[in-house]
């Protein structure tokens, strides 16, 4: 498929009211209001069409990025594509389904950290949320890695950007229950941070207090164990 016959897809998949959902989250308002079950059956057509994801990025249209994340080749990808990319981010859905595109690429880590001091809104939220995808994923990385990012969360939280906030309390829930020691650690510093703000805009959508959810996760994940 071409990528004007993909736009059309997408645009006759959009439903307003999923549009009023994502704009609600702050989409911008060149979007279609494709739900995810579709861009997922579309993505899962499509396999990996690197050359296409480009294409689709290209349009700056909210859809067409999210499939580009979901269909660009994470092994062949360049760093200089992957920088564009972030450079243009806009919102925290985007955000979101391309920081799992990078999680999948050999720029991982790297990114993480290049990421994370960002003043940028949306490149420091991605460089958190990659952090707290490496601490459910990279059983390699030494406790010293992540104690050394629950310093900097809990000195530094409170004075970040909006949705920076939002992607380090993700992180530090991430830390703590990526095992004991570390949750010992991470509740520490949850409880010395306090309640975290963020504005969460025209949503239902709630901070989950970081202490709490490190403790339920934990307890559910023995829970199993015992089964």
């Amino acid at each position: 498929m071409t990528v004007q016959e993909v736009l059309r897809e997408l645009e006759s998949l959009g439903t307003a009211q999923n549009r009023k959902i994502y704009r609600r989250h702050g989409a911008c308002e060149n979007l279609y209001g494709v739900s995810f079950a579709n861009l997922r059956k579309m993505a899962k057509q499509f396999k990996v069409d690197h050359a296409l994801a480009q294409q689709l990025w290209a349009t700056r249209n909210h859809e067409a990025q999210l499939l580009a994340s979901m269909i660009a080749d994470p092994v062949t990808v360049e760093e200089s594509l992957v920088d564009r990319w972030i450079s243009e981010l806009a919102d925290r859905i985007v955000t979101s389904e391309f920081t799992d595109f990078v999680s999948k690429t050999r720029f991982f880590q790297a990114k993480t950290e290049e990421w994370l001091d960002s003043e940028d809104e949306w490149i420091g939220r991605a460089g958190w949320q990659l952090l707290a995808l490496l601490a459910m994923s990279d059983i390699e990385l030494a406790d010293s890695y992540f104690e050394n990012h629950l310093e900097i969360i809990e000195r530094g939280i409170h004075t970040q950007k909006n949705m920076v906030r939002d992607a380090m309390n993700s992180a530090l829930i991430a830390i703590g229950i990526r095992n004991p020691a570390l949750e010992r650690k991470a509740l520490s510093a949850a409880k010395t941070i306090g309640k975290v703000e963020v504005d969460h805009g025209e949503t239902s959508c709630k901070t989950p207090d970081a202490a709490d959810y490190i403790r339920r996760t934990v307890k559910r994940k023995k829970q199993r164990k015992k089964r």
